[in-house]
């Protein structure tokens, strides 16, 4: 045959559908050996010789992906990053990294450019809740979001279990004589927050303490909120002998403004983060926090992007969910 011999040739010759011989060449799973064996036999009778230009308009692929973060500055984002591009470039394919300063506007202006360049799926960390420019394009668009569940039916997401986390924080304080524990976090849109919270809230409940809202302060996610936050819990009438910090930079802004206050970390004051960010574990910091695995989540990101696009027509609606179990790294400061 020719040597301009097409996937639907091989499928035709083998009586096989052309999926079957798409994923076969791609080393795609979902596929028996023998089959592939039969495959790429048939391939290399045939003299097939992909052409990646006219497979990409075929297919309408341009091997290239979108990957949505809410803040390049926060050491837990550009790890997860890393995870994703080296994923994707193992596959051939180039990231587009957008960074949308925790603002909605950029974040939707970032989604209707990345679907104008056709990128052939979109990993995302929502600025919050609710993502209505991210929920026209799922069904048309292949989406994941990583590091939080969202609340769109079907959605694909790989996140960590917040609430469990919450939980081990609370608890690991108030196992220790750290009550009462005082919660910073922000913001308040946000299904994080809300499933740290509820750790926080189920770890009280069970050691018998009560909620005290005085102690429970919200702002954003910088470093700098952290130490306003933990200042200001301080000088309520009621002051905390724990904090709980949403995510690391928030603990260790709290650390900051703790100890700018004369207090002995963990002596007057124990702090415990979330995320394990690489400055946790520095000899002058060394946070007590809960882990998550950064890059590990970035790479599955990849891989359930790549499931969806691979097996979108034979597993329609079905919703992959991963997630993480997260880890309590007791460190000095609680």
């Amino acid at each position: 045959m020719a040597a301009d011999t097409t996937i639907k040739d091989i499928a035709s010759e083998l009586n096989v559908s052309y999926a079957t011989v798409s994923r076969a060449l791609n080393d795609k799973e979902g596929v028996k050996a023998e089959t592939r064996l039969r495959v790429m036999e048939a391939a290399k009778d045939l003299n097939y010789r992909p052409n990646a230009i006219a497979r990409g308009l075929v297919n309408r692929k341009t091997h290239t992906l979108g990957l949505i973060i809410p803040d390049i500055t926060n050491p837990f984002y550009p790890e997860v990053a890393r995870g994703v591009e080296d994923a994707a470039q193992e596959q051939g394919y180039s990231v587009f990294l957008c960074n949308t300063n925790w603002e909605r506007k950029k974040e939707n202006h970032y989604l209707n450019l990345l679907a104008e360049k056709r990128v052939d799926g979109i990993i995302i960390a929502p600025v919050a809740k609710e993502t209505p420019s991210l929920e026209r394009l799922i069904g048309s668009l292949p989406c994941v979001y990583v590091g939080r569940s969202p609340r769109e039916a079907g959605a694909e997401f790989i996140t960590i279990d917040n609430e469990r986390g919450g939980y081990l924080a609370t608890e690991h304080l108030l196992k220790t004589g750290r009550a009462p524990v005082g919660f910073i976090g922000a913001p308040e849109d946000s299904n994080t927050l809300e499933e740290r919270l509820r750790g926080y809230w189920k770890a009280l409940a069970e050691y018998g303490e009560k909620i005290d809202e005085r102690i429970i302060l919200f702002g954003d996610f910088r470093r700098e909120s952290g130490y306003n936050l933990v200042k200001k819990m301080m000088a309520e009438r009621v002051r905390p002998r724990g904090v709980f910090g949403e995510n690391d930079l928030l603990a260790i802004g709290a650390l900051q403004g703790a100890r700018e206050l004369g207090l002995r970390i963990p002596g007057d004051l124990a702090v415990v983060g979330f995320d394990d960010i690489p400055i946790a574990g520095f000899p002058e910091i060394q946070l007590t926090t809960i882990g998550q695995p950064k890059y590990e989540m970035g790479r599955l990101a990849v891989e359930m992007l790549f499931d969806i696009t691979g097996e979108k027509e034979m597993e329609a609606g079905k919703s992959r969910r991963i997630v993480l179990e997260p880890v309590l790294i007791i460190r000095g400061t609680a």
